[in-house]
């Protein structure tokens, strides 16, 4: 059976892994936002073109051309589709929303990844990427929380989000959301 699920969660919370495993073990789609973006420019599509221009310029890729992707991608033949990184806030929710309405699926499931801010600077800082300092982690966590955060309460008031403690072992994280996705 077809599941169309999204995974929430701050930075560093392991939404990207857990929606790889999730991925795997069920053969859907995992359509993270900023594979999708990296991929277009790779294939030098027209979006592609698009989104190196405005990338190249120092900008952010706007709503609109990203939602074009998320929509070129939702269309590919799948047996269901796991979205990681989209919507980051309520203004795209209401878009993807359209979108789904328009090619006729729904989205059943939004797992929210919660990890206390702490726990998630450490795990950011222990990655050691060059762009991982502390107050740039804590500059994205306070913008995750003005922007993404309130996806939260919109989508508990859809009844469709189902809250995982994302600090516990891979494993015991998988199997938790696993059964949430059998039911």
């Amino acid at each position: 059976m077809k599941k169309y699920l999204l995974f929430l969660g701050p930075p560093g919370a392991g939404k990207g892994t857990q929606a790889g495993l999730m991925s795997q073990a069920s053969q859907y789609l995992h359509l993270s936002t900023g594979e999708l973006l990296r991929k277009e420019v790779d294939l030098k599509t027209n979006l592609g073109i698009q989104v190196k221009e405005i990338i190249n310029s120092g900008k952010l890729v706007n709503d609109e051309l990203v939602l074009e992707i998320v929509r070129k991608n939702l269309l590919k033949k799948n047996k269901g589709w796991i979205l990681d990184g989209y919507p980051r806030n309520i203004s795209q929710a209401n878009s993807l929303n359209k979108v789904l309405e328009d090619i006729n699926q729904v989205l059943e499931m939004v797992f929210y990844l919660d990890v206390n801010e702490e726990i998630l600077v450490k795990r950011l800082l222990s990655r050691g990427r060059a762009d991982d300092n502390e107050n740039t982690i804590r500059t994205r966590l306070n913008i995750y929380k003005e922007t993404t955060e309130p996806l939260i309460e919109f989508y508990r008031d859809k009844n469709l989000l189902k809250y995982i403690d994302g600090d516990r072992e891979l494993k015991i994280i998988s199997d938790e959301i696993k059964q949430n996705m059998a039911t």
